[in-house]
């Protein structure tokens, strides 16, 4: 094997690995270094490899930003009787990855072109940028300033949280200028978020028999909501056996459409504007969830099982409040 846009081979560990990391990361697939490798693919192999590991690590994690904590994966591999380290490195969903004391600049971006990690031009840089700041509700302010979380405040108490004055900060409700973001909009007493359920008589649209809007409050209340409607509409077949035993089934597992209705609501593109809705038919219920791909995951990853959070900030409320299972 030769290096290539995803490989790099490296004797040993140099100043330039944070670079040829930064690389990968920048791009569409990520890609896999080896050290202890020589430019033809022959192992070499290294010493100590537990302490290199250990320096590897503790390097990527301070001297690159974004954070790429839980981008790589370093991991010591035997080849031929030789210790070699083989570091996996995902391509990243905050472009552009920098080098934290050059900044977001031609000397701190990198991007891997053929086997090479180029520097990135300026309007490359820009353009990345203004992506990760698109499709981010963390850095999107909100356009209300005057708001208020009781509701989620109360959710919290309810499962035992011992709430203080950063509470707010800590679910990183906040702009880097400090005003309230699109997370703290969504999560707020009051907005104007609405989620539709729709009923339909048949197996089409042609006859709507219900259309319900729950929303215009915090997004953990609304879902919610949601989920005791999906209850009520979730129906169940009884079967009585010969036996005279009656068997019941749901038309839906309680667990999956609990899950797929949590999964659209923090996965969903809000950034759009345009909130998951949920459409019960004779036949099916359909949960649609919108904003395609999170930006960095391919066709082939996703189906392969990878998965990469849209809102962490939403995650990590769901998470806390029990509503999403590990």
């Amino acid at each position: 094997m030769t290096e290539s846009n995803r490989i790099e081979y490296k004797l040993q560990l140099t100043d330039h690995l944070e670079k040829e990391v930064i690389a990968f990361l920048n791009t569409k697939e990520g890609g896999i270094i080896y050290i202890g490798v020589d430019d033809n693919g022959s192992a070499i192999g290294i010493e100590d490899s537990d302490t290199l590991q250990l320096k590897i690590k503790d390097r990527l994690k301070h001297n690159i930003k974004p954070s790429c904590l839980g981008l790589f994966e370093v991991i010591n591999e035997n080849n031929d009787g030789k210790n070699i380290i083989k570091i996996i490195i995902a391509s990243g969903s905050e472009k552009p990855y920098y080098l934290r004391k050059q900044g977001m600049t031609e000397r701190g971006c990198f991007l891997r072109i053929g086997s090479a990690a180029e520097p990135m031009t300026i309007s490359m840089i820009e353009d990345l940028f203004s992506k990760r700041t698109r499709n981010s509700i963390g850095k999107i302010v909100s356009n209300r300033q005057d708001l208020t979380f009781e509701q989620l405040k109360i959710y919290y108490n309810t499962q035992g949280f011992e709430l203080n004055d950063e509470f707010l900060k800590s679910l990183d409700f906040f702009t880097p200028e400090g005003k309230y973001n699109y997370v703290a909009y969504l999560l707020a007493d009051n907005n104007s978020v609405s989620m539709k359920v729709a009923k339909y008589a048949g197996t089409d649209k042609y006859e709507l028999i219900e259309n319900v809007e729950f929303g215009y409050c915090s997004i953990i209340k609304a879902t919610n909501s949601i989920l005791d409607k999906l209850e009520v509409e979730n129906k169940t077949f009884v079967r009585i056996t010969g036996a005279a035993e009656r068997l019941q089934k749901q038309m839906i597992d309680k667990t999956a459409l609990r899950e797929a209705l949590i999964n659209a609501m923090v996965h969903n593109d809000y950034t759009s504007e345009v909130p998951p809705v949920v459409e019960i038919y004779s036949d099916r219920l359909t949960i649609t969830s919108y904003g395609g791909l999170v930006q960095g995951l391919s066709v082939e990853e996703f189906f392969a099982g990878r998965s990469m959070p849209r809102n962490r900030e939403l995650m990590r409320v769901y998470k806390d409040l029990n509503l999403l299972s590990n």
